[in-house]
């Protein structure tokens, strides 16, 4: 089963996506964007950035569990990981994005 990016509105009146693994699990949330324009322009950033493997930097957070950014060219965060407990497990979620991501349909959220 292969990936998808899930778009959804939040609270905040923001435009968000999420991208999934085929296994539902999700590899990567964006930033809120003001318009719906830009959140497709961010899914389009991260098709092509998720290619690179510059793109993506690897974080531990205070807590001790491991995550990523994916940035773009100009340094701008485009998404960020969920935590993992081990380096592994986040490198894993890196390989997912690039995987996934250059393929992934986009979906809207079940409300």
């Amino acid at each position: 089963m292969a990936g998808k990016f899930v778009t959804s509105v939040g609270k905040d009146g923001k435009h968000y996506f999420v991208l999934k693994a085929g296994n539902g699990e999700t590899i990567l949330q964006s930033q809120g964007y003001a318009a719906p324009k830009s959140c497709a322009n961010g899914i389009e950033s991260v098709r092509k950035n998720s290619q690179d493997p510059k793109r993506f930097e690897k974080k531990t957070a205070t807590n001790g569990k491991f995550f990523f950014t994916l940035n773009a060219t100009n340094g701008q965060i485009i998404g960020k990981s969920q935590m993992y407990k081990t380096e592994k497990g986040r490198n894993n979620g890196i390989d997912s994005v690039g995987r996934n991501a250059p393929d992934a349909p986009v979906v809207e959220a079940k409300t």
